[in-house]
């Protein structure tokens, strides 16, 4: 196992004045063992360390960075911008702009509206959901992660008819009552769950591709059906396209399976990597926020220009060339090896992939949902994490989390990765 004494010291001293020492919990190894490095810089699709290893990244900012990191048109942008303030708090042209590109790649979106991160995005939708309908509850699904807003950090589990308990300490109960829990993939437990509340759905949330516990598909037709029963009982069907917005293909989730919801939340990549988010959807909907509508929200930071500027370069540039080509073409390359390299190995392995986001687990059964996940072999995991990251690949430190490609990764950095895992797999 290779030292990192630099970041090991610089962790010991996070301790003293960071909760855990990080900043976002995931962060911090404890799903794996051990202690987080520390970046140093980065550029293209690898990262270098304090201690000066480089590493084949495949957390990708954990989305933001499609088209690999620094890249040179995003870091142009933003210098440009920050020549003429970071921030304003008066509108600013690059709002304009970012709209519109929203509005024309997404045709379910009519009208956006900016914020400063998925999860406000993600609570904003919610609010805008129940004061549209004038109804309170919300169904999510478990394994479905769409911030930390109150209202949806609901234990994963709960039965279909019962409502969900809060997953944090801090959230009393009631912020969570009207929050419903169903498994991913199971229509019939949607139906009962409308049928048991009639006219009392505000709307149904969902990650169109679930990335908050690994990766795993909708099963062929559950998105329709989604689409058809919120219709039908005058519901609001929200896409939290956080993550699968503008990665999956130009138009998100929603393009790539053909389906249009009445709201959509975005962040990420709209922001080339710099802090955002935005929801948007139909116009009727849209124009019922504050200042036209009674829907009250707001952000001294939304609309950033540095983001702004950084967002609009990215979506740009994934306009030009080839880019959603050569994702699917090194996504499809990465699953082909991985599940060779397991085949070999003789190691039970489930490799979950769509487009460029993916998740292997140490299971040899299908995985479409949490209960499915959870199945997962999670030690021989950190002995694989642990293995990948010696060999000179970062993946994300939990079994739980998606793993991202970028237009920078490059045919050798695929063949080093799967050459390492087969390798290591072997070691299990």
């Amino acid at each position: 196992m290779r030292l990192h004494p630099r970041s090991d010291a610089l962790f010991a001293e996070a301790l003293k004045y960071i909760p855990g020492g990080v900043n976002s919990p995931v962060r911090a190894f404890r799903a794996v063992g051990g202690q987080p490095l520390f970046v140093d810089r980065a550029a293209g699709a690898h990262v270098w360390t304090v201690d000066g290893d480089e590493l084949i990244d495949y957390v990708g900012t954990w989305g933001p960075a499609i088209l690999g990191h620094a890249h040179p048109k995003i870091i142009a942008a933003v210098k440009a911008a920050a020549d003429h303030g970071t921030s304003f708090g008066i509108p600013n042209p690059f709002e304009v702009t970012m709209a519109r590109l929203i509005c024309r790649l997404v045709p379910s979106v009519q009208k956006v509206r900016m914020c400063n991160s998925g999860t406000e995005a993600c609570m904003s939708a919610i609010r805008l959901a129940r004061g549209f309908t004038r109804r309170d509850k919300i169904i999510k699904f478990d394994g479905c992660y769409h911030g930390h807003a109150d209202s949806l950090l609901v234990k994963a589990g709960s039965g279909a008819l019962t409502f969900g308990h809060p997953d944090s300490a801090g959230v009393p109960a009631a912020f969570t009552q009207h929050t419903i829990v169903v498994p991913f993939n199971d229509a019939e437990a949607v139906k009962h769950v409308f049928a048991a509340n009639k006219n009392a759905i505000a709307g149904v949330i969902v990650e169109p591709v679930p990335g908050n516990a690994g990766l795993y598909l909708p099963k062929p037709g559950f998105l329709e059906f989604l689409r058809e029963v919120t219709a039908a009982n005058g519901s609001l069907l929200i896409f939290d396209e956080v993550m699968t917005g503008f990665r999956l293909a130009p138009g998100g989730a929603q393009e790539r399976f053909g389906i249009r919801p009445d709201l959509s939340t975005f962040g990420k990549i709209i922001g080339g990597g710099l802090p955002v988010g935005a929801f948007g959807g139909r116009t009727d909907i849209m124009d019922c926020l504050a200042p036209l509508g009674p829907v009250y929200q707001a952000g001294t930071l939304s609309g950033n220009p540095l983001a702004m500027a950084a967002g609009i370069a990215a979506l740009e540039e994934l306009q030009t060339g080839q880019a959603y080509a050569r994702l699917e073409k090194l996504g499809a390359a990465l699953e082909a090896g991985m599940n060779d390299a397991a085949q070999s190995a003789g190691v039970p392995v489930r490799f979950n992939r769509c487009g460029s986001m993916f998740c292997a687990y140490f299971t040899g059964e299908p995985v479409g949902n949490l209960a499915d996940a959870m199945k997962s072999d999670r030690e021989r995991f950190k002995r694989y994490f642990h293995g990948m990251l010696d060999a000179g690949v970062y993946l994300a430190p939990s079994q739980f989390e998606a793993g991202f490609l970028s237009t920078a990764h490059s045919e050798a950095d695929i063949e080093m990765t799967v050459r390492a895992a087969a390798e290591i797999m072997r070691r299990l």
